[in-house]
Formats: structure tokens, C-alpha cells, sequence
């Protein structure tokens, strides 16, 4: 049974990296204005980061052209991230 819940634990801490790395590649992607959306691999990476960006940008309107919501958006998946680590290795 402590093999499932270390595996789930490293799955999920796996996820939340990888998660991580896209929304700070979207976020640099941003900063080239000749970036096609609609193409792949652009129209997958918006896919996938998209709807959690959205969730804050309903929080946080776009400031004079400034999109303040990923910094939100990566800050509350660093702190779950902090928090579910140790009490997932506790579990192990």
C-alpha cells in the first residue's frame, strides 16, 4: 500500500514541475509578439495553460496591457506545491 501512495506522491510532484515549466515557457513565449497560437506546438502549450490562467484572469484584468495573472497563477503552484510535498512524504 505505502508503494501506491509514494508512487501517487512522486506522480503528483512530477506533475506540478512539469506544470511549472509550461506556464513559465507560456509566459516567455508571450514576450515574442510573432508567436502563431493557433499553430503547434503553441496552440497545445495554450491549451494546457490556459484554463488555469483563466481562473485568474477573471481575478485580475489585464492592466494597461500588462497580464498580471500568471504571476499569481505560478505563485499558488509554488505554494501548493511547498505544501503538498511534505505532507505527501510524510504519507510514504
Amino acid at each position: 500500500m505505502s508503494s501506491i501512495v509514494q508512487l501517487l506522491a512522486q506522480t503528483l510532484e512530477t506533475f506540478l514541475t512539469i506544470y511549472f515549466a509550461l506556464l513559465i515557457i507560456r509566459v516567455l513565449l508571450t514576450w515574442f509578439p510573432n508567436v502563431n497560437w493557433y499553430d503547434p506546438p503553441f496552440s497545445i502549450l495554450s491549451q494546457l495553460t490556459d484554463p488555469y490562467l483563466n481562473l485568474f484572469r477573471s481575478i485580475i484584468p489585464p492592466l494597461g496591457g500588462l497580464d498580471f495573472s500568471p504571476i499569481l497563477a505560478i505563485l499558488l503552484l509554488q505554494v501548493v506545491q511547498s505544501l503538498i510535498s511534505p505532507v505527501l512524504m510524510q504519507l510514504v
